[in-house]
């Protein structure tokens, strides 16, 4: 069989690759070559930009024929568009790396079921769901068969662990050295995290199965933590202090660092848990990889790389908590009077 991965040397598509070669599966990757891949050797790779889209197409043409495509990717429906045209008649199927975030938040039941309303809240989710109806079209028009993988959050070596502010590594630093963390509302929203070694055999048992072909389906982690049992167990996985949690309400957060809280005010104050039955069902979807366990394998990878940021070179966390308890103490010194 011969797989074409558009991307190929990312989070979730690194393993998926090295799942493949390991193999001995004929494996192409698409992507435009600042990476360096993290897998063996044995990947064709064809360097470009798929957002250049007359040349994407020309290139995927003299690529020959694939039995599966695996877009790792796609972001604006511009770009499923041009990878419609370029794949139509020519593949088998089609999988689509969508996201959970095509939902809407909160949700209208926990936890989310792949019927649930895709109401995002982003264009990051609101343009997913746009191209998961362009290949949706293309399924039911015959051009391919496709099949949507909705992860949500995941993480794992080559990567870093996710917090409140996004993805900086100066939250591990912090951790390590006992200072505070600074945590959405009251820290007990749930979420999830998933490895990318998990995630990335759900896509491949996607491919060729019959029961997959123009379904979507949920492929997250299902161990339902509180953000404050989250912190927790990053502590836990390296052996630091339990660490300090300061709870700032999401809205107070994005009012005062509205750059960097973003993702917390659209995404992380909400419970994030999700029903992955269907892929279990379908896919023989496994969680197999504890958070704790996780959690130390991506940090060891970190330390190993020299990536962790060192916290005492960034002043923002402490900044942002001295300016909370300011606010708070006056509030106080207020309603006193």
């Amino acid at each position: 069989m011969r797989f074409l991965i558009i991307g190929g040397t990312g989070l979730i598509s690194t393993p998926m690759t090295r799942f493949l070669l390991e193999k001995g599966e004929d494996v192409t990757l698409f992507n435009r070559g600042q990476r360096k891949a993290r897998f063996p050797e044995g990947a064709k790779v064809i360097l470009g930009d798929r957002t250049h889209f007359a040349d994407f197409e020309h290139q995927m043409v003299e690529a020959g024929t694939f039995d599966f495509v695996i877009d790792m990717v796609c972001f604006r429906p511009e770009e499923a568009e041009s990878a419609v045209r370029a794949f139509k008649g020519r593949i088998d199927q089609y999988i689509f790396c969508s996201t959970v975030d095509v939902y809407g938040k909160p949700g209208l039941n926990m936890p989310y079921k792949e019927s649930e309303p895709r109401l995002a809240l982003t264009e990051y989710g609101k343009n997913k769901a746009l191209c998961e109806d362009i290949f949706t079209e293309a399924h039911n028009k015959g051009n391919f068969k496709t099949t949507i993988i909705r992860p949500a959050a995941t993480y794992g070596e080559g990567g870093t662990i996710i917090h409140t502010f996004g993805w900086k590594t100066t939250y591990i630093d912090r951790i390590r050295k006992g200072k505070p963390i600074i945590v959405s509302g009251d820290g007990n929203s749930l979420w999830v995290m998933c490895h990318v070694d998990d995630c990335a055999r759900a896509f491949l048992a996607a491919c060729g199965n019959g029961k997959a072909y123009g379904k979507a389906y949920h492929a997250t982690g299902e161990e339902w933590m509180t953000w404050n049992q989250f912190h927790q167990k990053v502590a836990q996985a390296f052996n630091a202090p339990e660490p300090k949690l300061i709870h700032i309400p999401a809205d107070i957060l994005f009012c005062l660092a509205p750059e960097q809280a973003a993702i917390t005010y659209y995404n992380f104050q909400y419970s994030n848990v999700y029903d992955n039955t269907a892929a279990k069902q379908d896919l023989g979807f496994a969680y197999t990889i504890p958070f704790v366990e996780g959690a130390r394998r991506t940090v060891t990878w970190l330390d190993q790389n020299n990536s962790i940021e060192n916290s005492d070179m960034d002043p923002f966390d402490d900044r942002l908590i001295s300016t909370w308890e300011r606010m708070t103490d006056a509030l106080t010194d207020e309603l006193k009077k």
